[in-house]
């Protein structure tokens, strides 16, 4: 869903933009060839921009590869918090709705019939009627109340039209609409109506296509040595101009600026200046959703002897419940690291360097180890039973609870503060969750808010040892991150 949003609030954005730039600067001018451009430019840009992603690397410091190894136990994943930005807010807002999910989704339904439908009739008039080769198009001759239009290679011509006068120029217009091909520009923003339906831009859009269509066939029939005079006539005659994908009656209003059109002089090339701001719009949309700051490493991970691992090519990090430097010690020399030297702190190891046997050209492979203080223990409570508890849907429903219900606190936005917060807490033998506390935290801003989500959990299934409910700890780590 996260990405579906994201699709069609970028490409719906995009296609806003564009269009009002064409609205506003290109709409007037007579440089028909760019303006179609121009316009197809707009939508295939419009559909491609959320696919296309453009790392950015930023700056990296120089990072030793670490350890760390920690007391806390039954360590859950770290759960993301990020400031909200334009795309979440609308993403949350239409997620939290099913009902506007299933009328989008109902939307797109109709408009998948009505176009298909459309073929379906194109289909069915080209079957009924006298098709016949005339080399560049194939001309079809069909019955009373079908009015001239073209599809593709086909002329669609009702048969006593042949029998009027006026019916080469009428021709002749449907022809250069066929040359041309602009009935794949109407089926390309047909296809993207499906999606789009609901933005009104669109379907401007695709009015604007239409009547840049009848420009340039318009220019074209007038240079083939009629008279402006009875070009109009045929116009308003319905005998010629309803090039679309089915069948359409331009209204007057169209043809009114159809007219002006015909007798408007050409714009100065100094106009076309006028599509930099085209150019500039998608750079700009490119920047804004196309680009996206990344670190130059990947993380892996996965588990050895218990402790849970995850390193990069500059980067080692190493989770466990344990103090027990040897466990700590096999483990890396099986990874060709051997430990160089030990300091402590309080009588407790509070440092472990470790060094690797034959590192990469380069590169600087010491690894430090640091602990933190243990957490108190209670004899009621277990860290690892037979059955340990589950949260309702699993680890992964009790991340998406933790993420939905989270807000990032506005005070800590505004002065910049992000880090991740400790929490540990017990899952109770009847499955509630209490003794909720911060046993590292960043900020009492941010503290507290990790609290209260914690303290909102709904009840677990309780962990059972021996076939009895008993008392687990658990701790998650919340990271904020401004982005």
């Amino acid at each position: 869903m996260h990405n579906l949003v994201n699709y069609l609030l970028e490409s719906g954005i995009s296609l806003t933009l564009f269009a009002l730039v064409y609205v506003l600067f290109l709409r007037r001018e007579t440089f028909f060839g760019t303006n179609r451009l121009f316009l197809l430019f707009s939508v295939m840009f419009s559909l491609f921009l959320p696919l296309l992603v453009i790392p950015v690397l930023a700056p990296q410091p120089v990072v030793l590869p670490e350890v760390t190894v920690t007391p806390y136990r039954n360590l859950l994943e770290t759960v993301l918090v990020e400031r909200e930005n334009l795309s979440g807010e609308v993403e949350r807002l239409v997620v939290s709705s099913r009902l506007v999910v299933i009328l989008w989704l109902t939307g797109v339904l109709v408009m998948t019939l009505v176009t298909l439908l459309r073929v379906v009739q194109i289909v069915g008039i080209i079957r009924r009627g006298r098709v016949t080769d005339e080399g560049d198009f194939k001309m079809v001759l069909t019955g009373k109340g079908t009015p001239p239009f073209s599809f593709l290679r086909y002329l669609f011509v009702p048969e006593e039209y042949t029998r009027i006068p006026g019916y080469d120029r009428m021709v002749y217009h449907e022809r250069e609409h066929i040359r041309q091909g602009h009935t794949w520009d109407i089926l390309l923003l047909d296809i993207l109506l499906i999606f789009q339906w609901f933005n009104p831009f669109i379907w401007l859009l695709k009015r604007a296509v239409r009547e840049n269509h009848e420009y340039l066939v318009d220019r074209a029939v007038l240079r083939s040595g009629i008279t402006p005079a009875e070009y109009k006539n045929l116009l308003l005659s319905g005998f010629a101009g309803n090039q679309v994908y089915a069948a359409h009656h331009f209204n007057y209003s169209l043809l009114k600026n159809r007219f002006k059109m015909m007798t408007k002089i050409p714009s100065r090339r100094s106009a076309g200046i006028k599509t930099s701001f085209g150019i500039f719009m998608a750079l700009a949309l490119v920047v804004v959703f196309a680009c996206e700051k990344k670190s130059s490493t990947t993380m892996e991970t996965g588990t050895d002897n218990g402790l849970a691992i995850g390193s990069t090519d500059s980067l080692l990090k190493i989770s466990c419940d344990t103090k027990d430097v040897s466990l700590v010690d096999s483990l890396l020399r099986s990874r060709n690291y051997k430990m160089v030297s030990v300091t402590n702190k309080d009588g407790n190891v509070s440092s472990l360097i470790f060094k690797k046997s034959d590192p990469e050209p380069g590169t600087r492979p010491e690894v430090k180890i640091e602990t933190t203080a243990e957490l108190p223990q209670e004899e009621v409570v277990f860290f690892i039973v037979e059955e340990m508890p589950e949260f309702p849907g699993g680890e992964e429903a009790l991340r998406a609870f933790i993420s939905q219900n989270i807000d990032y606190p506005a005070v800590a936005q505004d002065k910049g503060i992000q880090g991740k917060v400790y929490v540990t807490f017990v899952v109770s033998a009847d499955g509630s969750v209490k003794n909720a506390k911060v046993v590292r935290g960043v900020d009492p801003v941010l503290d507290q808010e990790a609290l209260r989500v914690v303290n909102a959990m709904p009840r677990w299934a309780p962990g059972k040892q021996r076939g009895q409910a008993v008392n687990v700890a658990y701790t998650v780590p919340i990271s904020f991150v401004l982005q």
